[in-house]
């Protein structure tokens, strides 16, 4: 355990509005000055005493095709594109106060919340930020699915995603990898959105979900790709995936430093992954305090 950098806060306070992708409940999201060490904590301001949850893996718990935090009974879902918005920028002490359970979705990505951090302004606290770097290859196997940490040179984070929906139809195979900096998070993936296939789309909606949401708000693809919208990247669909790998990874509550492959992998296998590291690194501290 090191650390390359001193943690950081926002400036001032900022907020996003919209409504959940699953829910259809209008929700705020204001983002909070925090103090050194305090991490992202979500607060239900819409509950009695109005709950707090960190956001640590620690908290997680499985839903379908998305990343949610429990504690105490209380939740708060969706909370990835918010989670990669603030890793991406290198902010570790938020405080995130929220209206209802579930995260607005706004256009699918992460740039509606990093336009709003962004505006507030980042600045730097007296205290070093912990870092995790990878000494030994580390590798998860889901069915199909891999996710795989190896040693990387000096003090950086290298991520790349594999994604494969076959040699046909409107996704395909595609590949994106990239050194992840505030920079690059802002310019290669916070703009590239959720998306799925129609057919997918369709089982949703005959369940009662997302009824609210239309193509628009999305990348739904058809037969002969997105319906109603266009790509901001011709590869977007794989960035996105890598964006959802930044968020899932910020629940680690540290930087990490390696090189990060996954093939067909998702939510699940981001947080198996990020518990291994984060167990290894527990012991690493507790080697070092009895020494």
């Amino acid at each position: 355990m090191f650390s390359l950098r001193n943690q950081q806060t926002i400036a001032a306070p900022a907020a996003v509005e919209g409504f959940g992708y699953w829910s259809g409940q209008d929700v705020r999201v204001e983002f909070h000055p925090a103090p050194i060490d305090t991490g992202i904590v979500f607060v239900r301001e819409d509950l009695p005493r109005q709950p707090r949850i960190p956001a640590r893996l620690e908290y997680r718990i499985e839903q379908p095709r998305r990343s949610t935090l429990e504690r105490d009974g209380v939740r708060v879902e969706m909370v990835e594109h918010i989670m990669a918005a603030l890793g991406g920028l290198q902010i570790d002490n938020c405080e995130v106060r929220v209206t209802a359970a579930e995260m607005p979705g706004c256009d699918g990505s992460s740039l509606p919340f990093v336009q709003a951090l962004m505006r507030a302004g980042i600045v730097a606290q007296f205290a070093p930020r912990i870092t995790r770097k990878v000494t030994t290859v580390v590798r998860i196997d889901e069915d199909a699915a891999w996710f795989e940490a190896r040693p990387g040179t000096g003090g950086e984070l290298f991520v790349r995603y594999l994604m494969d929906y076959g040699p046909r139809g409107p996704i395909g195979r595609q590949s994106f990898g990239l050194l992840l900096t505030p920079q690059s998070f802002c310019k290669e993936l916070a703009p590239c959105r959720t998306f799925m296939l129609k057919s997918e789309a369709d089982q949703l909606l005959a369940m009662g979900l997302g009824r609210r949401t239309t193509p628009k708000d999305l990348l739904v693809f058809g037969e002969d790709g997105p319906i109603d919208n266009c790509l901001r990247f011709p590869d977007e669909c794989v960035r996105h995936k890598l964006l959802d790998m930044v968020g899932d990874l910020a629940l680690c509550g540290c930087d990490l430093v390696g090189r990060f492959c996954a093939y067909r992998g998702g939510h699940r296998l981001n947080a198996r992954l990020g518990t291994v590291l984060i167990q290894s690194a527990a012991e690493m501290q507790r080697v070092r305090h009895c020494a």
